[in-house]
Order: C-alpha cells, then sequence, then structure tokens
C-alpha cells in the first residue's frame, strides 16, 4: 500500500511529476498539506462557536450536517493529495485555491441553514467538483484506472450538488435540512457503492494506489487539529468567565479531557491505525473503514465537547438538562465510539475499557438535574478510568524482554 501510482503510459507525459513517485517519503504529510489544514481549524472554530449558540434539536441536526459535509470535504482532498506530488508548482496552486475556497466556506458556516445557506451550498460543491476535475486533469492519459475513479466519483458529486444547491434556493429550514441530508447521503454511500455509474466502465481491479501511513499520519493531525481547537474555544470561554475558584476547576477538568483523548487515541490506536494501513492487501477496504468512516464519530465527539466545556465554564451552576447533557457527556461517548471500531479494525482488540467507559457515559447521559461542572468533572473522570485502564491492560499483556 505505500506505491504510487503506475502509468499506463510512458513517463514523458508533462503531467506526470504531478503524482507521488514511488521513491517519495509518502508517509510524511508535506509542509503544503500542513498549510492546507490550517484552513479547518477556523472552519472548526467557527462550528464550536455556533453550536455553543444555539445548541437546541434542530441546531443538532443542522450540526451533524455540517460535521459530515466538514469531515467528508477535508477526507477527499486528504486522498486526492495521498496520490499527488504536493511539492508540485501546479499542485500548491490547486492547494491554495482550496483553501482560499475553504475560507470562504467557514465565513459562511454560522449561517449556513439561515441568509448564506446558497452562498455555503455552492461553495462546498465547488470544492467537491473541483478536486475531481484536478484529478481527471491530473491522471486523464496518465494512470487509466485513478481516471476511471474519479471520473464516476465527479459524476456522483455531480449528483449529489443538484441536493447541495436546490437545499440552499428552498427557502425553508426543514426542506434544507432534508435535501441537504440527502446530498451528504449520497456522498459518503458512493464509496461503499465503488462510485457505480451506469454505463460507465469499472475495472475489475480498479484501485486508488494509496499510502496508508500518509493517511493514518494526515488524520492523525486532523484529531490534534480539532483538539487543538478545543483547547483554543476552552481558553477563550476561559477568559470571560475566570471569575472564582470553581471556574479554574471547571477548566482544569476542560483541559484534562483534551488530553485524556489525546492520551487515548494516540498512545495505542494510531500506531496500530499507521501498520494496519500500510501493510494490509484490501487498501480500499481498510482506507475506508479506518478513515472515511472510522474517523467520524471520533472527531465529531471531540468538537461536542468542546461545546460541552463551553457549556460548563459559562454556566458552571446551572442544572444540566438533555440539552447539557448531549454535549458534556455525548461528545465523550462519540470519542470511544469512534477509537472502538478504529482499534477493532486495526488490531481486532475489543477495548473493553471503552465498552465500560461508554456505558457509564450513557448512565449520567440521564441523570438530569446535576449541575454542569459536577457533570463535566464525572465526564473526565470517566475518561481518565478508561485511560489508565487500557494503559495498565496493555501494559499487563505487552510481551516480556528477556
Amino acid at each position: 500500500m505505500g506505491k504510487s501510482a503506475e502509468p499506463s503510459d510512458v513517463k514523458t507525459d508533462p503531467k506526470w511529476y504531478l503524482i507521488r513517485q514511488k521513491d517519495a517519503e509518502a508517509g510524511k504529510p508535506t509542509f503544503p498539506e500542513l498549510f492546507f489544514d490550517l484552513v479547518f481549524v477556523f472552519a472548526l472554530i467557527q462550528l464550536s462557536h455556533t453550536l455553543a449558540k444555539d445548541f437546541g434539536s434542530t441546531a443538532l441536526l443542522e450540526a451533524a450536517i455540517i460535521i459530515l459535509a466538514l469531515w467528508w470535504l477535508w477526507v477527499q482532498i486528504t486522498w486526492l493529495t495521498n496520490l499527488l506530488n504536493t511539492e508540485a508548482g501546479l499542485v500548491r496552486l490547486f492547494l491554495f485555491a482550496m483553501m482560499f475556497a475553504g475560507v470562504l466556506l467557514a465565513i459562511s458556516l454560522p449561517k449556513a441553514f439561515h441568509d448564506q445557506s446558497f452562498t455555503f451550498a455552492l461553495i462546498y460543491s465547488g470544492m467537491q467538483l473541483m478536486r475531481s476535475a484536478f484529478a481527471l486533469y491530473v491522471f486523464k492519459g496518465v494512470d487509466h484506472e485513478n481516471s476511471l475513479t474519479f471520473g464516476r466519483m465527479a459524476l456522483w458529486l455531480a449528483v449529489s450538488s443538484v441536493f447541495w444547491i436546490i437545499g440552499g434556493f428552498s427557502g425553508q429550514l426543514e426542506w434544507q435540512i432534508v435535501f441537504w441530508a440527502i446530498a451528504i447521503g449520497i456522498e459518503y454511500l458512493g464509496p461503499a457503492l465503488k462510485y457505480y455509474f451506469p454505463g460507465l466502465e469499472t475495472g475489475k481491479e480498479e484501485k486508488l494506489h494509496l499510502s496508508g501511513e500518509h493517511l493514518a499520519e494526515r488524520c492523525a493531525l486532523f484529531v490534534i487539529i480539532c483538539l487543538g481547537e478545543t483547547v483554543l474555544t476552552t481558553g477563550r470561554t476561559a477568559t470571560d468567565h475566570m471569575s472564582s475558584s470553581l471556574s479554574f476547576v471547571v477548566f482544569c477538568s476542560a483541559f484534562a479531557s483534551t488530553v485524556l483523548m489525546w492520551w487515548i487515541y494516540f498512545h495505542h490506536g494510531q500506531e496500530k491505525v499507521s501498520e494496519k494501513a500500510e501493510e494490509t492487501a484490501e487498501p480500499e477496504k481498510i482506507g475506508h473503514a479506518l478513515f472515511n468512516y472510522g474517523h467520524l464519530p471520533i472527531v465529531a465527539g471531540i468538537i461536542l465537547t468542546a461545546v460541552g466545556e463551553d457549556f460548563s465554564l459559562s454556566h458552571s451552576h446551572d442544572p444540566s438538562t438533555l440539552r447539557e447533557a448531549l454535549a458534556i457527556i455525548g461528545g465523550p461517548i462519540l470519542f470511544l465510539a469512534g477509537n472502538i471500531g478504529v482499534k477493532i479494525a486495526a488490531s481486532y482488540i475489543r477495548p473493553i475499557s471503552h465498552f465500560a467507559g461508554i456505558g457509564i457515559l450513557v448512565v449520567l447521559l440521564f441523570l438530569q438535574g446535576l449541575p454542569l461542572y459536577a457533570m463535566q468533572i464525572s465526564a473526565v473522570s470517566v475518561l481518565l478510568l478508561v485511560a489508565v485502564w487500557e494503559y495498565v491492560a496493555l501494559k499487563k499483556h505487552a510481551p516480556k524482554v528477556a
């Protein structure tokens, strides 16, 4: 899985230099890729701020669609850059163009379900189609298999774009949610069906020539971006509400939750993910399981946790309702559930500590009336229990050195 695409024609094609070569350091993200990721720091901050202001039942549906869209946009661009030589000038220009569009997308995000709905839909669809068009340009006549895949992918995205645009034009929130849910559903269904499109060729042995190590590193860095956004959001809220010793305790608890999530993901899981992705004989299947779908609940859980920490810092003494509990407790539940899926897929080991942690958190989820600070501290305590439990279990079963 560490090989780059082999050309169908000779290497004299002027576009050949745009494709990542076999001997390139595919496992390590390049500076242009890291620069591109900065856009998503801004987008995630915009999202968490928006959720903290409005976290009703409708807002949860809206947030789910936006999180799904942002993750899908990022992971699909990452899959493409996995195949490209990001040191090539044209590829860098492509990434810079996507960065600019991404900033505009993030600016429209807080009002994506209001007066900026069409703008958000137009920019999002444009970025997805531009990515596919660039991929087609690069691989057409150079790599037949990848050209076939990205050609069908472009058609799927064209269909989903229709629903994005109709939703943006609808003018009614209910219909906008319906159309956008259909659009994002089409995009997520595409890889599962190998982007089948009637009348178009699908090679029996068709594969994207991916570097699993590179995808693992990129997803790990995105998790760090999400955790960093949590620190930024918590610090901003603490600045406005650090007025008592209790506020300081809640802030310490919120910071500890970020550290513990980092530990739970990176101490054992990320290394196994990288090994599995690089060594597998089924790169696309494992890539979709580990990265496209597997990391989604992890990312969503971190974002939701940041919103819950905002609640617990700004309204520490308020009694909890299901609204606040869904953020403070629901975030860690999603995070642990995502880690369970990724760790099982990567190492076939079922982390009992994570299952136990989710069980305790589910009980806490329905303990209405607890002060928000108490709920926040309880959630962090569960994460600490999971982290220590897993550390001890792994150490106990680690092979002894003679």
